[in-house]
């Protein structure tokens, strides 16, 4: 058997275990790399090491370091006060302040299910409260996190500009952001309609606690210097192009300097889950490049017809995958298969790369995946099988109308 047959099957066999089984799919692409680049391959340690992304995880401990910090000294829960007081008589609107404090987050580099396991009970539980719909309330969180996941100093924007930046092809960070953030704010526009967002318009925001519970949020001088920190590593990142991780590691380590006693274990905040998942994936995309794999695929696929209909089905198959496994995985698997593509072709690479990652991320709201797993646990007062079957039909619909919705708007264009 061929190298090439060897590691995609060695890949196969990892997307289905990691999917049935309780085990990270980073841990099962380490031993991968060491078992095809050994026995496979004859590389040696060095060699199957070359693939280990040192600057993404530099990146991601950073960025989540500082998400975990900023948590703990209240300067999130500050965030999501502040943007549910702006409500206040208008209880329609509660779904866009959701949609607003998720994209904020994940763009400023909460990871996507951390910022939709922090706003997900809030937002169920004023959507219960007040009679709007949990389950546009639900997906709106989602979309809201998916539309600012893709900023440069984002965990998933910097994975996706990192990947590329190893290539001959030039996609602009400002690009995949604002596809993104636009398509994801016209999903939840159609979300809202869809689901009878303004069916309470009228209705206030009143009830036991609610108005001093909003109003007891003060801003501390820590919480000012933390957004102060944020706002820094914004403009040093994206005026002055210093490396985010660094910069997001010396914000986080001042910040627990002046309060050591609460930040002791802001360390274990760190995503050290996604680390492992996005170091054993990319370093396993190494050992695939080495065998030629990737190179196979991609000329498979050029051979299957016109560019245009490859990347249809590229967006198609990411989408369906991603439903059901891991979505970050599933970009960095996909991404290399991509280029020789967009070399081959005049497709736009920023378009086609955006309508990957927005087509593998969407569909995150299947009961399936941790996003749409912690929309279902935090319903309140439903029937849990009526609303998981309402899940199901939202995702199928994303699953069928999102790649090529995402074709449409980011690939096609190019092409004509």
């Amino acid at each position: 058997m061929s190298a090439e047959m060897i590691s995609i099957g060695a890949l196969g066999v990892m997307f289905i275990v990691a999917t049935v089984l309780p085990i990270n799919i980073g841990i099962l692409a380490f031993i991968g790399a060491f078992v095809v680049g050994t026995a496979s391959l004859g590389l040696s340690e060095d060699e199957i090491f070359e693939g280990f992304p040192v600057s993404l995880f530099v990146t991601i401990v950073g960025v989540t370091y500082l998400f975990s910090v900023a948590q703990r000294n209240g300067t999130i829960d500050l965030l999501v006060r502040a943007g549910i007081r702006l409500v206040r008589g208008k209880a329609a609107l509660i779904p866009w302040v959701l949609f607003a404090v998720a994209a904020v987050l994940t763009a400023f580099g909460t990871f996507t299910p951390a910022a939709v396991a922090l706003l997900a009970p809030v937002g169920m539980n004023f959507a219960h409260r007040f009679g709007i719909s949990q389950l546009m309330v639900g997906m709106m969180v989602i979309s809201g996190a998916h539309a600012g996941a893709f900023s440069p100093i984002a965990v998933s924007g910097a994975l996706v500009l990192g990947m590329v930046d190893q290539t001959p092809l030039e996609v602009a960070p400002s690009a995949l952001f604002l596809a993104s953030f636009g398509f994801n704010f016209l999903l939840s526009l159609l979300t809202f309609f869809l689901l009878g967002g303004f069916g309470r318009k009228r209705e206030q925001l009143a009830g036991a606690g609610v108005t001093e519970q909003l109003d007891a949020a003060r801003l501390t001088w820590r919480q000012a210097l933390t957004l102060v920190a944020l706002a820094g590593l914004v403009v040093g990142a994206l005026v002055f192009h210093l490396e985010i991780g660094f910069l997001a590691l010396l914000a986080a380590t001042v910040l627990t300097l002046v309060d050591v006693k609460n930040q002791a274990k802001a360390v274990e905040g760190i995503s050290w889950s996604t680390i492992l998942l996005v170091a054993g994936m990319v370093t396993y995309v190494g050992i695939l490049e080495k065998a030629g794999t990737v190179d196979a695929v991609s000329q498979g696929a050029a051979g299957m017809g016109a560019p245009l209909f490859v990347a249809l089905l590229l967006c198609f198959v990411v989408a369906v995958v991603s439903a059901f496994a891991s979505s970050t995985a599933i970009l960095t698997a996909i991404i290399p298969i991509a280029v020789p593509l967009l070399l081959a072709s005049h497709l736009s690479a920023a378009g086609l790369v955006a309508a990957l990652a927005i087509s593998t991320t969407i569909v995150d709201t299947s009961p399936f995946s941790t996003n749409g797993a912690l929309v279902l646990s935090n319903a309140r007062g439903v029937d849990r099988d009526r609303f998981y079957k309402q899940i199901i039909g939202y995702t199928a619909g994303i699953v069928g109308a999102g790649p090529v919705l995402a074709w449409c708007f980011l690939v096609l264009p190019s092409a004509v």
